[in-house]
């Protein structure tokens, strides 16, 4: 492990530190919702503490560190250059697309992300804001870019990482007049992907990668039960070293946090600050009606006045 001068803090993950879980960038907090004016900058709301890998390292290695961390993603640096990132999505696609598999398989052979860089499915070049740019700009930024996360760097040096978990704790009330434009009816996915309770994690991660989605609902005889995540496949199985042969109904989470078509992305964004969770199933008379993700909010940041 190395620190760089104040305010970062840089681990390699070669040396398979992990760090005080309380400081975990993508784990929304719990409590109070922060109020930031949107015209704040990154810097009021960024992660100064980032996780690092190196090209070198294996795609298990920077599975384990993620799930270990509690995190989506890694800033993967050369020669103490910030040069790409690797996320928990990037995993589970290339595991789909190039049939690279979650766990070795000694007498069938093939590539395993035991064996695999992280250099092979980065995403390069970094995508980056500096530390003044506004809590807006950065959510317009995440939406054009289609991504998740930008790195903060100022004088091309690693500073922080914001997320658009980060983005949404401080989602900005919505004004009554514009209620009607600012539900989560306009910005949640209605394509809800389902698995049941019997199949198998992997059989699950591979549907994830497959679809490009970070979470599953779980059913039980055609019922929702309980969903199942990108997260949870790192923290519960890969940093573990778990079998994947397991069913998935059997370590989803559940009962299902859920919330009523017609509620606001204010509101949305308070449940799932609350509720740590990134995803919220979203129900019309007791029945599932669509999906709303932190990313969705990202989009109605990005939209509001």
């Amino acid at each position: 492990m190395y620190i760089l001068q104040s305010p970062i803090k840089v681990i390699v993950s070669r040396d398979m530190k992990t760090r005080d879980k309380s400081k975990t960038p993508d784990v929304m907090n719990t409590g109070q919702k922060q109020c930031i004016p949107q015209q704040s900058e990154v810097d009021k709301i960024m992660i100064s503490e980032v996780i690092t890998i190196t090209p070198e390292n294996t795609l298990y290695e920077a599975a384990r560190i993620m799930g270990e961390n509690h995190i989506g993603s890694l800033i993967v640096m050369k020669y103490k250059t910030p040069v790409g990132i690797i996320t928990e999505r990037d995993l589970l696609r290339e595991v789909a697309d190039k049939e690279i598999a979650l766990e070795k398989d000694w007498l069938a052979g093939g590539a395993s992300i035991k064996e695999e860089k992280v250099e092979q499915i980065m995403s390069y070049p970094l995508i980056t804001v500096s530390p003044k740019t506004s809590i807006k700009e950065a959510a317009q930024m995440m939406i054009e870019k289609k991504i998740r996360r930008l790195a903060v760097t100022e004088s091309g040096k690693l500073v922080g990482i914001v997320t658009a978990s980060d983005l949404i704790r401080c989602l900005p009330e919505t004004p009554e007049s514009m209620h009607a434009w600012f539900e989560v009816d306009y910005f949640m996915s209605k394509g809800i992907i389902t698995a049941d309770e019997e199949t198998s994690v992997e059989g699950v991660a591979k549907i994830m990668g497959e679809k490009s989605i970070g979470s599953v609902i779980v059913t039980s005889h055609g019922e929702p039960i309980g969903i199942f995540t990108e997260r949870d496949l790192l923290t519960k199985f890969l940093a573990k070293d778990r079998s994947l042969k397991i069913e998935v109904g059997k370590v989803c989470s559940s009962p299902l946090v859920t919330a009523p078509l017609g509620i606001s992305i204010h509101d949305a964004a308070a449940i799932m600050t609350s509720k740590r969770i990134k995803r919220l199933p979203i129900t019309k008379e007791d029945k599932l009606a669509g999906i709303l993700s932190a990313r969705d909010l990202v989009e109605a940041y990005a939209r509001a006045k």
